[in-house]
């Protein structure tokens, strides 16, 4: 097909992309509110956080493994339950991870270059978009590249925060685990952009699966040690309070030279970030422009670099606006609804591929740690999803009578 994404990832990359937005994130951003919501509880939302990640991770890789092409959910939400299930999981990563993409870029400038964020995020987002229009294997090898500063960097922090955290009832806000579970939810969600890039990875049903349990296992075991180091290190009060957790963490633990090399390890880690997540919005763009659920000059293949050229350069514009005008560092919780229902949605796909436990418990999962998100998160997620619906009602309705989609449905 002449407008193909190239087929030209293996494991290592696939794991390192997955790896790259789940550590970019989370592990810098996501352990002090999960602490205000549910204090040494946290770590109880650890372990929820990646149960419900395990069985949408599961789902995720049966539906990759049998739809091998971009797009991730927003194709088997549409395949397996209709074009508007699938429209909902498509809108929702892309405008929720749109967001985060501004989120990375705010917070690799902060750690990078204080006091000059918004023209350095946007510095960023421009190189990012550079290096991802020339193609995928560069993206894949520069994500790699950072991915192994900022796992040196973790685990100087590690050791230089071990402890064992205390686990006095007083410390505990039982009612606040399910909300802390929703927030570290975002630290997990990068798997997701090995599904969505499935058109380009090599030996698809083979690779995607294992790609995602391995990036999705080492991000478990990175993300106890690190909330461990954490609390021992803070207790739950000051990690709540914190605006560097990392940094602090290391230098309560006396390790002052170390919060330098954290500094750098966060903004790494973030344009790692950044560099796999406007990849991934970008497969699930092209997509759903292929189907016209967004503009149809979106559904483009650049002839010699075979990426969604067009695609990319509109995402990165976006974030251009977005860091140069809003503060979207906060949006760990909006991020984290989008990308549940999404994931809402994957299990419910995989359900209808096969019968079987898991995916309903991973469905249920999604819901309820989306209902407990702050409700300011849950009300612009809900409105955000409004007006989705609405613009895809609207492009239905100025088509006329609606074409048949590539399987004969009706969009």
């Amino acid at each position: 097909m002449a407008d193909a994404l190239a087929r030209r990832l293996g494991t290592r990359d696939a794991v390192a992309l997955g790896l790259g937005s789940m550590l970019g994130a989370g592990v810098f951003a996501a352990f002090a509110p999960a602490a205000r919501a549910a204090g040494t509880g946290l770590l109880a939302g650890l372990v929820l956080a990646f149960g419900v990640a395990y069985c949408n991770a599961v789902s995720s890789a049966e539906l990759a493994a049998e739809y091998p092409t971009s797009g991730g959910t927003y194709i088997y939400g549409r395949e397996r339950l209709g074009p508007w299930p699938g429209f909902v999981a498509g809108w929702g990563f892309v405008a929720g991870k749109t967001a985060s993409c501004a989120a990375m870029a705010l917070t690799f400038a902060a750690y990078a270059a204080p006091g000059f964020e918004r023209p350095v995020a946007v510095a960023a987002v421009v190189a990012v978009a550079a290096v991802n229009y020339r193609g995928v294997t560069r993206t894949a090898r520069l994500t790699l590249g950072l991915l192994a500063v900022t796992l040196v960097v973790l685990a100087v922090a590690v050791v230089g925060t071990a402890g064992v955290p205390s686990f006095d009832p007083d410390l505990i806000r039982p009612a606040g685990i399910l909300q802390s579970a929703g927030l570290l939810f975002f630290a997990f969600a990068g798997y997701a952009r090995i599904a969505t890039m499935g058109e380009e990875v090599r030996d698809p049903r083979r690779t995607i699966p294992r790609a995602i349990r391995l990036a999705l296992a080492i991000a478990a075991v990175v993300y106890t040690a690190v909330g461990i180091g954490l609390l021992s290190t803070l207790g739950p009060a000051r990690l709540a309070a914190s605006a560097a957790p990392l940094a602090d963490a290391v230098r309560a633990g006396g390790w002052d030279w170390a919060v330098p090399l954290v500094r750098i390890g966060a903004a790494t880690a973030s344009l790692g970030a950044l560099l796999a997540l406007v990849a991934g919005v970008g497969r699930t763009a092209l997509a759903m422009a292929r189907h016209r659920d967004l503009p149809g000059w979106l559904d483009a293949v650049h002839p010699r670099f075979r990426v969604p050229h067009r695609a990319e350069v509109a995402i990165a514009a976006v974030v251009v606006v977005l860091v140069s005008t809003v503060d979207l560092r906060g949006a760990i919780g909006f991020s984290s609804f989008g990308v549940l229902v999404y994931y809402l949605i994957a299990n419910l796909s995989a359900w209808s591929l096969r019968r079987a436990v898991r995916p309903v418990v991973g469905a249920i999962g999604c819901a309820v740690l989306a209902a407990t998100l702050p409700w300011l998160s849950v009300l612009c997620g809900l409105a955000l999803f409004g007006v989705g619906l609405a613009y895809r009602w609207a492009r239905r309705a100025r088509a006329g009578a609606t074409p048949p989609g590539p399987d004969g449905a009706v969009s």
